[in-house]
């Protein structure tokens, strides 16, 4: 499965943006997928992970109601919704595909990974 993220940009503070990770392959459904992001010099750490089936996806707890995953109806994109955006949120964000939703916030639960894209906060 190769993974592609798209939607990234330069937005001003309180802004909003809509991130996509597509499957050039299988489709998403068999698995489950995170978010996670990477400031500079700092460690990349999670966002929020979904599974194909279980129920809410988990947040980390920085997101605050801001940020929401949801999938598309033919599974092969996932989707993270970006509101009331601040500096602090100026990173590279990536996708990933893990096998068990129940590990999926956890950065090792992940063997497949795209390239990321930009996102920079700032007015």
């Amino acid at each position: 499965v190769e993974l592609v993220e798209s939607g990234g940009g330069l937005v001003q503070p309180g802004g909003s943006l809509r991130l996509s990770c597509t499957s050039t392959g299988w489709g998403l459904n068999h698995y489950a997928v995170g978010w996670f992001r990477q400031a500079p010099g700092k460690e990349r750490r999670i966002v929020g992970c979904s599974g194909s089936r279980e129920g809410d996806p988990f947040y980390a707890s920085f997101v605050k109601g801001r940020f929401t995953i949801s999938r598309n109806n033919d599974k092969t994109t996932v989707y993270l919704q970006l509101n009331q955006l601040g500096p602090e949120d100026t990173a590279v964000y990536s996708c990933g595909t893990a096998w068990d939703y129940r590990d999926c916030p956890a950065f090792s639960a992940y063997d497949n990974w795209g390239r990321g894209t930009q996102v920079t906060v700032s007015s």
